[in-house]
């Protein structure tokens, strides 16, 4: 089953990642409490468990997902250019994506060669606009679709 296996967000710049177990999502905030939820192309990030598996086999160490600094962790599904423009449901809320999370020079400063291992294949994640205000949980299903237009 695709689902939600991790929430996170910060309340400041170069601040900690703090994780949760539910979030509310809105237009207008991203995810609750996050500092950089404004509404834009960037307001929400989402990565794959398996691409981050990937990156961190790189690496050769198993670091902790919110190390890459994503507000959400999905298991089941691995994103691709092919994947701009579609829509990501989960539970009630729906994101659009907008592009490829671009590892920055963070990633590299958090663990060497990292930065690297993140680059290929969209291993960083997506960024995605909130399409509607939602609550979320751990669990809750996920699903990938064409943008309904």
């Amino acid at each position: 089953m695709t689902k939600l296996i991790g929430i996170a967000y910060k309340t400041e710049k170069r601040g900690a990642m703090i994780t949760t177990e539910h979030a509310a999502v809105t237009q207008s905030h991203g995810v609750e409490n996050d500092i950089f939820g404004r509404p834009g192309k960037r307001q929400v990030t989402v990565m794959s468990v398996q691409q981050w598996q990937l990156a961190c086999n790189e690496v050769h160490k198993n670091l902790p997902w919110f190390t890459r600094r994503a507000n959400l962790l999905v298991d089941g599904i691995s994103f691709s250019a092919q994947d701009q423009g579609k829509q990501i449901a989960i539970g009630e809320l729906i994101l659009e994506i907008t592009g490829e999370t671009d590892p920055c020079k963070k990633m590299a400063m958090a663990y060497p060669g990292l930065e690297k291992a993140l680059l290929p294949d969209w291993r960083g994640g997506v960024t995605c606009r909130v399409l509607n205000d939602a609550s979320i949980a751990i669990n809750d299903s996920v699903s990938l679709k064409a943008s309904a237009e």
